[in-house]
This record gives structure tokens, C-alpha cells and sequence, in this order.
């Protein structure tokens, strides 16, 4: 790639002595890169370390946009352009739908595209419960709102760790065709994804994550052809 969007050179995470992350290099554009692996090979790690969110310590080098985020807090990583949903969405539950949308809104970046009122037109359902806090949410509307977070920040890369995860089949395919509208205003998606039929839907490319480290690259239409591979690799 000639000019990619973000760029993880060498990139290795610690939790205290324990060496997870180990050696990871990458680098992804305008598309949807999926992160595939089986439980605890270091996936959720990998994105905690190139958004510099605790506890993980890190070495390597990291580039959104060309510029090395290696040395930024995640505030700024954030700031640059990077939304980011997190595993178990983490919502406040203090908050209302409105309030965690009024909370993250960034109008300044990429032309303010994504406002709240924007976000309530993709999820009409939010708009009902606007004035709900986030917890009194169905599992599917509170994957919604984590989504709409991420999305008033106005990223250029959303950063999506098990976005379906514990949803029934309605709520999943709700989660697909989103990313999918998303993709198609030029957001760029880094998915960590057990369920592998959703990745194969939405992905461009594969990485296959074991024991730390990328033992596969490629292209997800050919991942997704190959069931030896996939059997090699993630034993299903």
C-alpha cells in the first residue's frame, strides 16, 4: 500500500510479563480489515495497544494518516480520527441515548457529517429512547448506541472489537448492514470478529491472529473459499 491509513510496525503488548502482542505488523486503507482468531490470542490486546488504552505496555510503531500515534494518548489518537466500539459496548449508565451522543460529538472534524441527528436517522429506534438512559436498552439498541458514540467522534477508522457479540440474528444483521452503509461513506472499518460469517460479509481483507502473532495476510474472498485454511487456522 502505498499510502495506507494506519500502519502497526513490530507492534508488540505486555500485561506485566506476559508477552501478548508479539511482533504484529499491518497496514490497512479505505476498507474493512478483519482481525480473525480464536479466544485469548491476543486480538482485544492488539487494538487496546495501537489505541494506547491501559493496561497493555507497548513498543513498536504505530501511523495513522502517515503521522506516529505511538507516542499519543488515546485522547489524541481519538482527535486524529479514530472511533473506537468496545467489546461489551462499556456504556455509561448514567447516560442518556441523547446525552452520550451530546457528550462525544465532534462537529469540527471531517465536516461534522455525523451529528446526533444524524446518527437518530440511521437508528430511528435511539430517536424512541432518546431520553432512556443507555442501560434500560435492548442488548441489539445498546450495540447501536456504542456505534453512534464512535460515529459523532466523525472518524475516518472505526475501530469495532466484537461488534456482534451476544446479539440475536436480527440485531446481527442490523450491526452488518450498518457497517456496510458505513463503509460506503468512506469510513474505513478494523473489525475484531468471532462470528465468521459476518466478517465474511463485510471484510476486504483477513488477518488470522495465533499465539500473538499475524500467521496469515490476505484478501478475505480468498480466506473465506479456502475451508482448509480455515480449519488450519481457526479450527472451525
Amino acid at each position: 500500500m502505498t499510502n495506507p491509513l494506519l500502519q502497526a510496525d513490530d507492534l508488540h503488548a505486555y500485561y506485566g510479563s506476559s508477552h501478548v502482542v508479539q511482533g504484529v505488523s499491518f497496514e490497512t486503507e479505505h476498507e474493512c480489515l478483519a482481525i480473525l482468531g480464536r479466544n485469548g490470542m491476543g486480538k482485544t490486546t492488539l487494538l487496546r495497544a495501537l489505541l494506547a488504552l491501559s493496561p497493555p505496555r507497548r513498543k513498536g510503531k504505530i501511523f495513522f494518516k502517515g503521522r506516529d500515534i505511538s507516542v499519543l494518548a488515546p485522547y489524541q489518537i481519538a482527535q486524529m480520527g479514530v472511533g473506537y466500539v468496545p467489546q461489551g459496548r462499556r456504556l455509561f449508565p448514567s447516560l442518556t441515548v441523547e446525552e452520550h451522543l451530546r457528550v462525544f460529538y465532534q462537529p469540527q472534524k471531517n465536516d461534522g457529517y455525523w451529528t446526533p441527528e444524524k446518527v437518530f436517522e440511521l437508528f430511528p429506534e435511539l430517536q424512541q429512547r432518546r431520553k432512556q438512559s443507555g442501560s434500560r436498552l435492548s442488548g441489539g439498541e445498546q450495540q447501536m448506541l456504542a456505534i453512534s458514540r464512535a460515529l459523532v467522534t466523525n472518524p475516518l477508522l472505526l475501530v469495532m472489537d466484537e461488534p456482534t457479540e451476544g446479539l440475536a440474528p436480527v440485531a446481527v444483521n442490523r450491526v452488518i448492514e450498518t457497517c456496510i452503509k458505513l463503509k460506503e461513506t468512506g469510513i474505513a472499518l478494523l473489525l475484531v470478529e468471532q462470528n465468521l460469517k459476518t466478517s465474511e460479509r463485510l471484510s476486504d481483507r483477513v488477518c488470522v491472529m495465533v499465539a500473538g502473532s499475524f500467521i496469515h495476510q490476505g484478501p478475505s474472498r480468498e480466506f473465506f473459499a479456502d475451508t482448509k485454511i480455515q480449519r488450519e487456522l481457526l479450527g472451525v
